[in-house]
């Protein structure tokens, strides 16, 4: 799913920062994989690039058999429709539109029709276990179900891909606990690779690899 190799990530500015040096790591399809290490390390430098957000400054980045570094701008959008999703700690929900409405959001993005839209966002809140919550507003829902809500439209386009930055950050033991079997559940079921970034050694050994990050390098590559 994921090939690295020798990925530099370099930002030029009154101070040079170099974010990744020299990253080879590969990542196959259908793996739970964490990524982690302290503040400055590269974690989200590599999940931009994975995700097509940004571009190596050097080096092979092959997502899905796709050399994103060789893509546009307007190319590398299109291959994350359909090809990646995001859930983030701070969930990124729209405050007036109803859980499903979220949900459908990144459908209607791909021009699929309403109907098709609707009912395949019900489907998605169905298997996160909010079959009964669909017409409430982020406000009315716990932490826990608006990540729940935010994880239903990450599967809800079907990608291959799940980016999850923190996602446990800002519930407490109990809910980040939910959230994580919530993870492990889709992939096994769905066959989704899933990368998270944490910092949480427990939500770490929810998964079944963690990759170690210091000084924009990989120091460590264990299974579980």
């Amino acid at each position: 799913m994921l090939q690295l190799k020798d990925v530099r990530k370099v930002y030029e500015g009154k101070a040079r920062v170099v974010a990744l040096d020299g990253v080879t790591l590969s990542i196959g399809a259908g793996e739970m994989v964490a990524v982690m290490g302290p503040s400055g390390s590269g974690k989200s430098t590599l999940l931009n690039l994975v995700g097509g957000l940004d571009v190596p400054t050097a080096g092979a980045l092959l997502v899905a058999g796709e050399d994103l570094a060789r893509k546009s701008e307007e190319e590398r959008s299109l291959f994350r429709r359909t090809h990646v999703s995001y859930v983030f700690q701070a969930y990124h929900l729209m405050p007036t539109l109803s859980a499903a409405q979220n949900v459908e959001l990144p459908l209607h993005l791909a021009g699929r029709p309403e109907g098709e839209a609707r009912e395949r966002a019900l489907k998605t809140l169905g298997e996160v276990g909010l079959s009964g919550r669909t017409t409430h507003l982020p406000d009315e829902l716990s932490g826990g179900e608006r990540q729940r809500v935010a994880i239903a439209r990450a599967l809800v386009t079907g990608a291959p891909l799940l980016l999850a930055d923190e996602p446990t950050g800002n519930l407490d033991t109990a809910k980040g606990e939910e959230i994580l079997q919530l993870l492990k559940s889709i992939h096994e079921a769905r066959g989704t690779t899933i990368v998270m970034v944490t910092h949480d050694q427990h939500a770490a050994a929810a998964c079944e690899r963690v990759v170690k990050f210091r000084d924009g390098r990989v120091v460590e590559d264990s299974r579980g």
